[in-house]
């Protein structure tokens, strides 16, 4: 089975905005931990988190989140 790999551009949305993990995390409902895994690509988001941190960088949830 291949195995995908998943990207982000979360940690330059953040950086960009002066936000922390920490900061994200609050926003969206979630622990700084699944931040932390999110911008490693060990972690892929349900939807509704994709979603949630699409909108607080107002993008498109395809513009945040890569599978190779």
């Amino acid at each position: 089975m291949a195995k995908h790999s998943f990207r982000t551009s979360m940690k330059q949305c953040r950086a960009e905005r002066k936000l922390t993990q920490e900061d994200l995390a609050l926003m969206v409902g979630a622990r700084r931990e699944t931040i932390v895994f999110l911008e490693q690509g060990k972690y892929v988001p349900s939807l509704k988190l994709a979603c949630d941190i699409a909108r607080v960088f107002e993008k498109k949830v395809e513009d945040m989140f890569f599978f190779d």
